[in-house]
């Protein structure tokens, strides 16, 4: 059984489960530990793995933030938690009322809807109307209700838990490998390809414009090697994010080149990673000198990109 519904309302699970709350968003190291013992403990026991979590982020709805905050969208959320082993993910939507329902109230849904045999939390969780939902409070709820609740500690990094913040930071500040090392796995964005300047092109680099969710974040201005994920193939890809300074750019795009690739690919989704930095975005004294650097970049990505598969 794998699902993933977008309203607990909808779930309506046959067998008893196993539920941890969260936003979980990159399902970073610290998520993965914690998602692989409740699967496993799920598996031995013959009940499912759920994770409940929410869209949009509590931090958007609660503190008004805008522009590019999410490390994954809830679909790619989703597929990684699936990866994981988890049977069910609920991406419930995260509004003001939601905000403002008890902790009881909400209680009583996970065991209404999710069959609630085992609540799996970190000792700082808390949910409900102004956090009261504890874990002390969590465990009267199931002393009351039938179900337990079980502590969990997250994974350190050196002296704090890894966390989406320190991630998004570091991608910010162009620290693709700190944030790579965290996440368990290389970053990646996705998007539909579509016509831009046709820059590339001109310089014999012709690059893929990639439309990338507005609220996703992208890593620092720069040029990465990186695979690129065209349906069930796959590309060595050298990406360049920025404005693109030597056209007096103003807009930051995503442009890969795919390495020994020549295919109209407009309209199509593609996905990419970002494996190791480059170099920072530049502006060059000609275009001559920019089109060498773009040959040195693709040549560093396929070094790389090689290297990476031995």
């Amino acid at each position: 059984m794998k699902q993933h519904i977008y309203n607990l309302s909808e779930a309506h699970l046959p067998q008893p489960s196993i539920v941890t709350i969260g936003v979980f968003d990159g399902v970073h190291k610290g998520h993965q530990y914690l998602v692989k013992r409740l699967v496993e403990e799920a598996r031995a026991s013959g009940r499912l793995a759920v994770v409940l979590t929410f869209f949009p982020h509590p931090d958007i709805v609660l503190r008004g933030l805008q522009g590019r905050y999410y490390l994954t969208t809830a679909e790619q959320k989703a597929a990684l938690l699936m990866d994981l082993g988890v049977n069910c993910v609920i991406t419930h939507p995260f509004n003001d009322q939601v905000r403002q329902i008890r902790a009881a109230d909400f209680v009583d849904q996970l065991v209404g809807h999710l069959n609630l045999q085992e609540l799996w939390v970190g000792s700082d969780f808390a949910m409900g109307y102004k956090r009261e939902g504890n874990v002390p409070f969590l465990k009267g709820q199931g002393a009351a209700k039938r179900f337990s609740v079980h502590e969990i500690d997250l994974i350190q990094n050196g002296d704090s838990a890894i966390s989406s913040t320190a991630i998004r930071t570091a991608l910010q500040d162009g620290q693709i490998e700190q944030a790579n090392d965290w996440l368990g796995r290389a970053y990646g964005v996705s998007g539909e390809i579509i016509h831009g300047e046709k820059r590339g092109r001109q310089l014999g680099y012709p690059t893929a414009n990639m439309d990338v969710w507005s609220e996703q974040v992208i890593p620092a201005n720069g040029v990465y090697a990186g695979w690129a994920r065209l349906g069930d193939e796959h590309f060595m890809a050298a990406t360049n994010v920025g404005v693109r300074p030597q056209f007096n750019g103003s807009n930051i795009t995503v442009e890969p080149y795919l390495l020994d690739f020549d295919r109209d690919i407009y309209g199509q989704q593609l996905e990419i990673t970002f494996e190791t930095r480059l170099r920072p975005e530049g502006k060059f004294a000609s275009l001559d000198e920019l089109i060498a650097q773009i040959g040195r970049d693709v040549d560093d990505s396929r070094a790389f990109l090689e290297a990476q598969q031995t």
